[in-house]
């Protein structure tokens, strides 16, 4: 039973549509609560549409074995891309007050302003806004349940191989 709802393209569409789902979630705790979300915090919402992206394209071009077991690689790989991020975003906020509050700049002027290589170094250093607390559920910070997140992404895609 559980085979012939995730198997095939159903199974890469839930992955789509899971992946999104939770920028959309992220969106709306987002404006619901008026957070402003920190460089880290974009970067996960940027890894989980990438995700999603690769889910899509499995779901369209429905693989055979060999061509699960890619999609899989590129699926795990980018989602423990995700995992490094959402857990040096973890550690930021675990370390929050050894860290010296700044603000920093924001997303869009580092990619303005600076050459990609110095953005992305001044994104993953992260700031005082990526140490900050903002919301929990069930105790968990938003990058604690990214990383979880990202973990089942992982184990899901590697079980989609074995799903036609």
């Amino acid at each position: 039973m559980m085979r012939q709802f995730f198997g095939g393209r159903r199974g890469y569409l839930i992955g789509f549509l899971a992946s999104f789902g939770l920028v959309g979630l992220a969106l709306f705790i987002q404006t619901q609560y008026h957070l402003e979300p920190c460089p880290l915090c974009i970067s996960q919402r940027i890894v989980f549409m990438a995700l999603g992206l690769l889910f899509l394209l499995a779901a369209i071009h429905k693989p055979k074995l060999t061509g699960r077991r890619i999609y899989a690689l590129l699926q795990v790989l980018t989602a423990i891309g995700g995992a490094g991020v959402a857990t040096r975003h973890w550690w930021l906020q675990a370390h929050r007050e050894s860290m010296i509050a700044d603000c920093g700049v924001g997303f869009d002027y580092m990619f303005e302003n600076f050459p990609l290589k110095k953005a992305f170094t001044l994104i993953f250093r992260g700031t005082g806004d990526c140490a900050a607390i903002d919301w929990t559920f069930l105790g968990l910070t938003l990058p604690q349940l990214s990383l979880i997140a990202f973990t089942v992404f992982a184990v899901y895609a590697v079980f989609l191989i074995k799903n036609k």
